[in-house]
């Protein structure tokens, strides 16, 4: 058995950090508000699935690029550049489509995690197209891409009693109750998200749905 020197065990640990080299393959955006006051917001649930992702396969997303933090990782064998846009949730697409285009990877590859007020919480939809359905993130993704056909995950954040409510309600915290079920949802669509690059839209969908 060969043991290793304490330089040697620190080249190793430092090489298992390392991002794969080469291209990435697929995106994959969470989408939200910076600045802490956000954090737990409804509307921020994109950047918490994103963060789940980043943890589950030891990511770091810290880079400041294409006005998005950024992190190269792998996922399923194939190289993922994980994305939280900083632009605020009604400029998403102005980081997503310009780290598209740098690294020419076709929105068809282009996995898009956000909150849903159409789908109560912990529930999560898997879609390969689709219309914005008044969110204001995937709007803008849509207008800056030209495009609506991009595989998205939603995940459900339950609505409001009233329709003046809405920007209170989105920007508003998760009960205790419903954080448990939404870790749930995250947990999926994490999965979801893999499930996409690994057989499609369509058996994600048939799974997660």
């Amino acid at each position: 058995m060969i043991e290793l020197s304490i330089f040697d065990l620190f080249k190793k640990i430092e090489s298992e950090r390392r991002p794969p080299l080469g291209k990435p393959e697929w995106i994959i955006a969470g989408l939200g508000n910076p600045g802490k006051e956000y954090d737990m917001s409804r509307h921020n649930t994109g950047f918490m699935a994103l963060d789940t992702i980043a943890g589950i396969n030891k990511t770091d997303v810290r880079e400041l690029k294409f006005k998005a933090l950024c992190g190269k990782g792998e996922i399923a064998g194939q190289s993922v550049l994980l994305l939280k846009p900083q632009t605020f949730m009604n400029l998403s697409g102005d980081a997503i489509v310009a780290a598209a285009a740098f690294y020419k990877i076709p929105m068809e590859r282009v996995i898009v995690i956000y909150d849903d007020i159409s789908l109560p919480v912990g529930k999560i939809r898997v879609r390969a197209k689709g219309s914005a359905g008044g969110h204001n993130g995937i709007k803008n993704i849509i207008e800056r891409s030209g495009t609506d056909v991009f595989p998205r995950i939603k995940i459900g954040v339950g609505a409001p009693k009233g329709e003046g409510e809405l920007v209170g309600w989105v920007l508003g915290s998760f009960s205790k109750e419903e954080q448990a079920v939404l870790a749930d949802a995250i947990d999926r669509a994490c999965r979801a998200a893999e499930e996409i690059m690994i057989g499609g839209c369509a058996t994600a969908a048939g799974k997660y749905n």
